[in-house]
């Protein structure tokens, strides 16, 4: 049995960012990797939900140059309780964005650093018209988190 869980929020309003959400869960769920995959939309996750997680990878649409409403929603009722509780979690960010990605990625990056969230690389952010590629960069991505918390590298 699994002793290490990996939590996914994905945020996915759309065929193709839903895509994206799935890359990220069969990346996680890569045959060679034993822990445990929880995927969740932004409204879903409750703070008992990070608290469980030994790391999170969260992916989010950027709308009007900052993460969607919906992600936002969920570091306003998931910071405080889980501030104290879980400083050093290995954290990756995908961001959907038509156009820059920054502005999500300064918004996300200031919310992390408050939570002492440890980074295990920079922000992927998948810009411009949707590419097919974009699901191998979530997957790999996904992979990596789950890969490392599974080795205690992260």
């Amino acid at each position: 049995m699994p002793t290490k869980t990996l939590l996914i929020v994905a945020h996915a309003p759309s065929v193709n960012t839903k895509k994206l959400s799935q890359a990220a869960h069969d990346g996680a769920n890569h045959p060679d990797i034993d822990i445990k995959v929880v995927i969740k939309s932004p409204q879903d996750t409750q703070p008992e939900d990070v608290l469980a997680a030994d790391a999170l990878l969260l992916g989010t649409t950027e709308n009007l140059a900052y993460m969607a409403g919906l992600t936002k929603d969920f570091f306003d009722r998931c910071y405080y309780p889980v501030l104290e509780k879980k400083q050093g979690m290995p954290f990756a960010l995908y961001i959907r964005a038509g156009e820059d990605g920054t502005g999500t990625k300064r918004a996300i990056q200031t919310i992390t650093t408050g939570l002492r969230w440890s980074w295990i690389q920079e922000a992927l952010i998948l810009q411009g018209g949707w590419q097919d590629e974009f699901t191998a960069q979530v997957e790999e991505l996904a992979m990596t988190l789950a890969a490392g918390v599974e080795a205690g590298i992260y």
